[in-house]
């Protein structure tokens, strides 16, 4: 009978600590562990490795950003790592993982520009075209929207759309680090009364901000940067983004209504952010490796706009009579 069922006291506990993990691994625990830390520890080595490649090789200008953003797939596995180790820090390395990503979404945006040649050369080159902002995550359902002159606002409106999300992140981050050690922030807890229900819908709400800037950038860009192999490497920051946000964010559903059992010494939901860890880290590391063949290469300064072919062209929008009348491109 359901009722005479008997529930294990560790399925209602905090995470396990660090020492109880490693006395309780079983010879498939200890194998599944060190590949996991062995994959971890080489995307980290590869990132470094990358890191003093970038340092040597690419210009200036476009160092920081190239660095950040190959940092996203090392960082997040080295994080989920510590947090498969140490399962009472997985708020802490997932708060980590959440604010570097932050950032790497800004600094996505200013590559593509830096890739074009910087502001200067991308509002010199833009000037007689438009952006069309009805793109993905916002408007995407919204195709008739008009298109936006390319000015120094408008790229300054794009910069701070993504530039918001890297600050106030950080700013909630540091906000529910302040508010649990208080006793009033809980991840699981998704009571009204709760800090965890108002801060996660507003974080939520500045990524989709964020992205859009992103989106539109890249929509203008995919054809003028297509020989610098720009649309696999946006794949590749949608794929991070993807995996680290939103599957994690299932992972972690499914444990909280109990769907993932309880396996002593995890509860459900440490058991479902040890899954989420796992995979992060086995994905991660194919990332790491895939992003690693993207970016290492020379930057050869792309040609000016009388010398671009057809393949190399901005985008240009429909004429104003067609938008006009409705027909949407």
């Amino acid at each position: 009978m359901d009722g005479n069922r008997t529930i294990d006291p560790s399925c209602r506990d905090r995470p396990p600590v660090a020492i109880d993990i490693i006395s309780q691994l079983d010879i498939f625990g200890i194998i599944l562990y060190s590949v996991l830390t062995f994959m971890a520890v080489v995307s980290m080595l590869v990132y470094i490795e990358e890191c003093w490649y970038i340092y040597r090789k690419v210009p200036s200008h476009k160092k920081s950003a190239i660095i950040w953003v190959n940092g996203a797939a090392p960082v997040i596995a080295t994080m989920s790592c510590l947090g498969m180790w140490i399962p009472r820090a997985t708020m802490f390395t997932d708060m980590t993982s959440a604010c570097y990503f932050a950032i790497v979404v800004f600094k996505f945006l200013v590559l593509m520009i830096e890739e074009v040649g910087g502001d200067e050369a991308f509002l010199r080159r833009a000037g007689k075209n438009k952006l069309r902002i009805s793109t993905g995550p916002c408007c995407c359902c919204c195709p008739c929207l008009p298109h936006v002159n390319i000015t120094r606002r408008s790229l300054f409106l794009l910069k701070l759309g993504s530039f918001q999300f890297a600050v106030l992140k950080i700013a909630f981050t540091i906000l529910s680090i302040i508010l649990w050690t208080n006793g009033n922030f809980d991840i699981a807890d998704m009571a009204i009364t709760g800090a965890a229900i108002w801060i996660n819908p507003g974080v939520g709400v500045l990524t989709i901000i964020a992205l859009w800037p992103v989106a539109i950038m890249f929509m203008h860009l995919r054809i003028t940067l297509r020989s610098l192999k720009i649309i696999p490497k946006y794949a590749m920051y949608q794929l991070v983004l993807v995996l680290s946000q939103l599957q994690s964010a299932i992972i972690n559903i499914l444990a909280m209504n109990g769907t993932i059992a309880c396996t002593p010494p995890y509860s459900s939901q440490a058991r479902g952010y040890l899954m989420s860890q796992q995979l992060l880290i086995l994905e991660m590391f194919i990332i790491t490796l895939v992003t690693r063949l993207l970016y290492r290469r020379q930057y050869d300064p792309l040609p000016d706009n009388e010398n671009d072919d057809e393949h190399t062209k901005m985008v240009i929008p429909a004429d104003k009579s067609d938008i006009a009348s409705g027909q949407c491109v």
